[in-house]
């Protein structure tokens, strides 16, 4: 057997976005691709396709291809 010794560089995985970690437990406001109206609320949970969110005592799941913006409040 011959040993791999192409130098060809390799690349790095996608990186997570930086600034969701630090909004969790956070008050923020979520404005839809759609144009439905922007929910406010805590955002509790994300992984890499969807957000965790709760409005009033409910909990809502929301992808986040979905989302336009996300802005912290006050």
């Amino acid at each position: 057997m011959t040993e791999d010794t192409s130098t060809e560089p390799v690349t790095k995985k996608s990186q997570p976005p930086q600034f969701l970690p630090k909004l969790l437990g956070k008050k923020v406001t979520l404005r839809m691709i759609g144009g439905a109206m922007p929910m406010t609320g805590v955002l509790e949970a994300f992984n890499a396709y969807e957000i965790q969110f709760r409005v009033n005592k409910k909990c809502f799941i929301v992808y986040k291809h979905a989302i336009a913006t996300i802005e912290v409040v006050g």
